[in-house]
């Protein structure tokens, strides 16, 4: 797997913070790197990601 890097990301500042993204902060989502302050708030947005896709995907 390649490195994800933050001059790839969308964004410049956390989406939960609006502080700089980190290299160690990234994510992927959609086929695009999403970048973030902090691991935590990587791992608050994959759980949250994770739990709309899971819940769009059974709906009926």
């Amino acid at each position: 797997m390649t490195a994800l890097r933050r001059e790839d990301a969308v964004n410049e500042v956390c989406p939960w913070s609006a502080k700089p993204i980190s290299d160690d902060a990234l994510t992927v989502y959609r086929g695009a790197v999403v970048g973030f302050c902090n691991p935590g708030c990587r791992d608050k947005f994959d759980a949250a990601t994770a739990a709309f896709d899971r819940a769009i995907e059974t709906r009926p």
